[in-house]
Parts: C-alpha cells; sequence; structure tokens
C-alpha cells in the first residue's frame, strides 16, 4: 500500500513538472523553479556525497520533514509528526516538494489534524505559511489553468457599480455606515474608499440623472404622443406621492412603459394634487403638446375634481378632443374591486373555509389524516390546500377553488378526526361554487395584465365588454342567491363601462380583425334598441379625432420606415407600383381601362384614409396577431391613421404593473423611504424602472465600455 501511494506521489509530481516545463510564461518558470527546484538544485545527491557541498534547503517544509537515505543514491522524506515516509529523490530524478506541501496543508497528516483540533498545532497554509514561518505565497499552477491578467482598480467605477446595486436591489442608503458591511468591503478590496450615506446618495442621484439624459432625448424624437398613468401612494406621515408612467410607441413601433416623475404632494386628499403632479411631469419632460390621454388609477373624490381635471387636459391639450381622453379609473382596480365585493358578501361562509384550511394545513397529524381520506375516497383533482393571502384577492379565490373541489373530503373528516366541527354545509358549498364563477370571470380577465409584455389597448375592450355582459345577465337571473350576489357588481361595471367606452371602441376600431364592426355588434347586445344613437357617439368621435390628425403637419417617413412598408419602383410615368409586379406598356386597347382606373382614384380620393380603412375587409383572427407589426407595415398606405393608430394603440387602460393587479391593500410608500428627500425618492424609482427595463444591447456597450475603462 505505501508502494502504490509512494508511486502515485512520484506520478503527480513528476507530471507537474512537465507542466511547469511547458509554461510560456518567464515569470512564471522563475517562480516555479523557486518553488520546486530550491532544493533540486543540490539534487545530485548521493549516499557518499559531501555534506559541506549541499546548498542549505530553503523552503518551510523542511521544518516538518526529514531526508533519509534509504539506499544508495535514493532517499525518502519523512514526516516529523506521523512518520510517514514519502518520495523524495532516486538517482537524478527528484520528486520535489509539492506532494509534502499538500500532506501539510491538507490535513492527511493524522498527527497534525490531531494537534489541529485540540489547538496544538496551527496548520499550513500557502497563505501564512506554517506557524512561526514566513508568508509563502502560494505559486503552484494547476493543468489547463488560465492565467487571468490582473485588473486594475478603479474607484470612480466601483461607486458607480455599487450606486447601480443599492438602485436595483432597494437597499438602504445607510447600509454604507454599517460597521459589518464596511469591515466586509475592506476584506474585498482594502483600496475601496467606502463612501459615506451623503456620498452615495449623491452617486444614485448622479446616475439617475445620466439616465435620465437620455431617455429626454429618446422622448424628443418620439414620433408620436405620449399618454400618462396617475396612481397615488400613501406614507405613515400623511404625505403623498404621485407616480407618474408614461407609455408610448417608438418609431420602429415597440410599446413601452416608463416611470417618468414621483412626486411629492403635501395634501393628498386636495382636488388639485393631481393636477399639480401633471403640470410638474409636463413640464419636466417637455410634453406640453405631446399628451394623448390621462389614466388614473382611481375614481376621483368627486364630480366636481374630475372636471377640473379634464378641463386641465384640455388646456394642456386642446387638439385632442378636449380632454375627453380620461379614464377616471384604471382596468386592475375595477377588477380588484369587483372581486373584493363579490368576497365581502360571503365573507363569513369563506371565513369558515379559511379556517377549514388552516386546521388541516398547520397540522402534520391532520394534513396526513386528509390525504388518507382524499385517497380513501378516490377524489379525482391534483389541486392542493393553500391559505390564502389576504391582501391578494387572487390567493383567496385559488383557496376557494381547491377547497370546492375537495369538499367531500372536508364533508367527511370528522368522522375520521371528532377533532373537527367546523365543516361547511352542503348549501355552503353551493354559494362557494356560485361565487367562485364569477370571481373566475374577474380572474381570468386580470390576467392578461400580468404578462411579462405589456398588452396593446385594442385587447381590453373583449375583456370589459365580456364581463360587462355577463354581470348585466347574471343579475336579472331568476335564481336569487345569483342576482342578490351580482346586482351590486353591475352597478360597478356599468360606472365603468359609461366611462371610458368612447375610449375602448376607438383602440378596438384600430384592430384591423374588428374595425367598428365589434362595436356594433357589442352594443347591439348590450343597448339593444338604444345601441344606434352610441354607436353614433363613437363614430362621430374617431371621424373628429381623425380630422384633427388630418389638421396636424405630417412626419416624413425616414428611409429605414419605408423599407419596412414594402419597397416601390419608379416608373417611366413617374407613378410608383410595388417592385417586382409586371409593367404594362400604354397601348391605344388599353386606354378605356386608364380612364376606369382615374376615374375609380378620383372616387377613392373623395373617401378619407379612415372611411377606406373601415370599408375594407376584416382581417382573419389570428391568435398569433400582432397588431403594431401590421400597422408598421401598412404605415404608407394610411400614413395619417397610422400615427392615430400608434397613439391610440398606446393608451394605456390599466395603471397597475404586473406584481400588484391583484392587489387590494392600501399603497403605502414604506417608513425607509418616506423618510429621504422627496428627489432622492424620485431618483431611486425612476433610475430602477429605467436600468432594468434597458436593451440586452446597450446593456451589452455599457459593459464592453466598462471592461475597456478598467483595461486603460
Amino acid at each position: 500500500m505505501a508502494s502504490t501511494v509512494e508511486n502515485g506521489e512520484n506520478d503527480e509530481n513528476h507530471e507537474n513538472i512537465e507542466n511547469f516545463e511547458n509554461v510560456e510564461n518567464t515569470e512564471n518558470k522563475i517562480e516555479i523553479d523557486e518553488n520546486n527546484n530550491e532544493d533540486n538544485a543540490l539534487q545530485l545527491v548521493t549516499a557518499d556525497s559531501q555534506p559541506s557541498k549541499r546548498r542549505r534547503k530553503k523552503s518551510v517544509v523542511w521544518e516538518h520533514f526529514t531526508v533519509e537515505n534509504v539506499s544508495a543514491g535514493c532517499t525518502r522524506a519523512l514526516c516529523k509528526q506521523c512518520k510517514q515516509s514519502f518520495a523524495y529523490s532516486n538517482g537524478s530524478k527528484f520528486a520535489g516538494t509539492s506532494h509534502l506541501k499538500r500532506h501539510i496543508a491538507q490535513g492527511t497528516c493524522l498527527r497534525r489534524r490531531e494537534g489541529r483540533n485540540s489547538g496544538q498545532v496551527t496548520p499550513y497554509t500557502p497563505e501564512n505559511g506554517v506557524s512561526g514561518s514566513a508568508s509563502i505565497p502560494s505559486r503552484k499552477r494547476r493543468r489547463g489553468s488560465i492565467f487571468t491578467p490582473s485588473v486594475p482598480f478603479d474607484q470612480d467605477v466601483s461607486r458607480q457599480e455599487f450606486a447601480k446595486m443599492i438602485i436595483m436591489n432597494d437597499y438602504p442608503l445607510h447600509m454604507v455606515e454599517h460597521p459589518t458591511f464596511v469591515s466586509f468591503i475592506r476584506t474585498l478590496q482594502p483600496q475601496f474608499n467606502m463612501a459615506n450615506f451623503d456620498s452615495v446618495q449623491g452617486d444614485c442621484v448622479a446616475l439617475y440623472l445620466r439616465e435620465k439624459q437620455g431617455l429626454v432625448k429618446l422622448l424628443e424624437g418620439l414620433p408620436g404622443k405620449i399618454s400618462l398613468t396617475v396612481d397615488m401612494y400613501t406614507s405613515n406621515q400623511s404625505l403623498g406621492y404621485v407616480f407618474l408612467t408614461g407609455h408610448y410607441i417608438d418609431k420602429n413601433w415597440k410599446l413601452h412603459r416608463r416611470i417618468l416623475n414621483v412626486v411629492m404632494v403635501p395634501t393628498p386628499d386636495s382636488g388639485d394634487a393631481l393636477s399639480h403632479a401633471i403640470g410638474v411631469c409636463l413640464g419636466d419632460w417637455g410634453l406640453e403638446n405631446k399628451l394623448f390621454s390621462i389614466t388614473l388609477e382611481k375614481f376621483m373624490s368627486s364630480d366636481t375634481d374630475t372636471a377640473s381635471l379634464r378641463g386641465y387636459l384640455s388646456i394642456k391639450n386642446p387638439l385632442i378632443l378636449k380632454g375627453q381622453l380620461l379614464i377616471e379609473h384604471c382596468y386592475a382596480h375595477v377588477l380588484s374591486s369587483l372581486a373584493t365585493d363579490a368576497l365581502h358578501s360571503m365573507q363569513e361562509l369563506i371565513s369558515k373555509v379559511r379556517e377549514s384550511v388552516k386546521y388541516v394545513k398547520t397540522s402534520m397529524i391532520h394534513d396526513e389524516k386528509f390525504l388518507e381520506l382524499k385517497e380513501q375516497l378516490q377524489v379525482p383533482t391534483s389541486k392542493n390546500l393553500v391559505l390564502d393571502d389576504k391582501t391578494q384577492w387572487s390567493t383567496t379565490y385559488l383557496m376557494l377553488v381547491a377547497a370546492l373541489e375537495l369538499r367531500e373530503v372536508f364533508s367527511c373528516l370528522d368522522t375520521a378526526d371528532p377533532d373537527y366541527k367546523i365543516a361547511p354545509s352542503a348549501d355552503d358549498w353551493k354559494q362557494i361554487e356560485t361565487l367562485c364563477i364569477y370571481l373566475r370571470l374577474f380572474y381570468n380577465a386580470a390576467n392578461m395584465l400580468t404578462g411579462t409584455s405589456y398588452p396593446t389597448s385594442n385587447l381590453y375592450f373583449h375583456e370589459v365588454w365580456k364581463v360587462h355582459l355577463e354581470l348585466s345577465h347574471a343579475s336579472n337571473s331568476e335564481d336569487p342567491s345569483i342576482s342578490n350576489l351580482t346586482k351590486p357588481l353591475k352597478e360597478k361595471i356599468d360606472k365603468y363601462w359609461n366611462t371610458c367606452f368612447y375610449v375602448l371602441a376607438f383602440t378596438v376600431a384600430m384592430d384591423p380583425r374588428f374595425k367598428m364592426k365589434l362595436v356594433e355588434f357589442s352594443f347591439n347586445k348590450i343597448y339593444g334598441e338604444d345601441s344606434a344613437s352610441h354607436l353614433r357617439i363613437v363614430d362621430d368621435g374617431i371621424h373628429e379625432l381623425f380630422s384633427e390628425y388630418e389638421m396636424q403637419p405630417s412626419v416624413p417617413l425616414t428611409a429605414n420606415d419605408e423599407n419596412d412598408g414594402g419597397e416601390t419602383v419608379k416608373t417611366e410615368e413617374g407613378t410608383q407600383v410595388p417592385s417586382g409586379g409586371p409593367h404594362l406598356s400604354c397601348e391605344d386597347d388599353l386606354l378605356d381601362f386608364d380612364v376606369f382606373i382615374s376615374e375609380m382614384s378620383s372616387s377613392q380620393q373623395t373617401k378619407s384614409e379612415l372611411d377606406q380603412y373601415l370599408e375594407e375587409s376584416l382581417l382573419p383572427r389570428a391568435v398569433d396577431f400582432d397588431i403594431l407589426s401590421w400597422w408598421k407595415i401598412n404605415q404608407l398606405k394610411y400614413p395619417i391613421l397610422s400615427r392615430m393608430a400608434r397613439d391610440i394603440l398606446s393608451i394605456p387602460v390599466s395603471a397597475a404593473p404586473p406584481e400588484s393587479v391583484f392587489f387590494t391593500g392600501i399603497k403605502e410608500l414604506d417608513q425607509y423611504r418616506s423618510s429621504l428627500r422627496p428627489e432622492t425618492v424620485e431618483s431611486l424609482i425612476c433610475a430602477k424602472d429605467w436600468l432594468q427595463y434597458a436593451a440586452p444591447a446597450e446593456t451589452v456597450v455599457a459593459s464592453n465600455a466598462l471592461v475597456m475603462k478598467m483595461e486603460i
């Protein structure tokens, strides 16, 4: 066994020596020679060598090993602690000292391991050397390792990255003054000059201002207008923070949303608080003539406040339907309000189900009995019981659905477990089932808002119309349990529909799969005999809006935009036809055809782009239809209407971000952020939003620039 270990050690060291000889870096070769050959320089050692001719051994391993002659020309290294013997030299071949250092450093020496456990011996490590010895750096290089060039430390770059880390992870600025954090940073990079609170605050604001400059230029070059969503947060200091988010479609027909401002208002309940915040946003970004629509997160406190804001909007944007494009309530909040009201109407039943679920899930014994009973009854469901979060109405719905599918188990649980005495009755389960039918309607509608990509406004009409129609039918049901549940919900959806159907109809009209046909169809379902008057209101409004766009100066398309719309080539007469098409010569027998085309063109010129678009056939309803790509391709065909479609399709019908769609609690800024200066709060929130939505290409460019700076 000892021989096997010996040979293995010997082979490994010879392999290392061969690897070192192949290293091209001269500096590394010198280090290796110093490490492994400081003893090997004297290495032609034989049994009869004179001690006076040997060089003094400098390696620290010889404080733990002695060299013993085994036979003529063969010596071995003997550990002073465990007396284990290792190969050292055999004739002109030498094993070096690497395996001896490993014996000490890796704890294979049994005696040293015992001593370390009792605190008697300090283990050898390449960093600290052996107890009482000088520190020796590790110079060993493994086979195939890559020598990483040293990167110079840059204080400015480090501070920028530190500010970005704080912003992106919502870390408190005061973390730079925590002693344990300061100590941790010093162990990573002693040269880093840890900033104080004021310095880090300044770095974060500076990063925000740099990002803002780029966004200002982008918004200045937009071909269309910008719509705003307005959301209000409160704080424990009775202050309000108005979040203003811009929604727009860029020149490449991509939909974007960016938080533009976070404005602190001392009196959030006042009627002019939102108008003040909107005015700050418009002035800050130069959007006085670019505002298209506004969507509020909640209804205004009174009709007077609504009229005031609508008048303010008409002043700031006088040409866009005189401020009529104001959505007084966001769609996500409407759905949450409907779901909350429905849950509140059956609060006692839901509490009974919640306690039943809690009884099972908070005890391992109860849970095992429940699962055992489920298997015995062979209930065909894969759903698992889970407790809900009362601030997320979707979790309550999912809890009820799972419990509903397992109601048979709950009904029999009291026989298997006498301590369970809160089982809902059969009538209770029936009412819960009715409730889940309408919660499912709201849940499916809200799920559209939780995707990674923000939906264009044309998609909302389908969902709102469907919810409105279902509640209208249910409120007239002969079943009292259904009508009593849905009548209050129908009144609330009516109020929302009456304030936004005008805008929603505009959005679906810009969808070439539906146009005004779906508006007409849905109005017949909702209004019956009165549908014609409501349809006329929408038709007049969309034509009035188009007339305003006709009077506006057109923005010339760039070469790239024109290529996106399809290539054209000029004919000899100067007209344009699609490239690749057949060219017909003007022969005598086609003169009548030319007259026919001329008459048809003149008749079409009397119709506007909007009328031509609405009269054309509907496109097939494809599931993966990309409406923005369709308008990008057809912007040459409809130069004016496409500008109007760009702005309409960016209208934010919902103001809630995806993570807040199901939220029913009070939106409150946390205590730490509300203690900061308003300018700092705005910088932290906006900068995080802009950085996390940065394009991958921009991130790559920034990373490359950072690397180049560090290398320089």
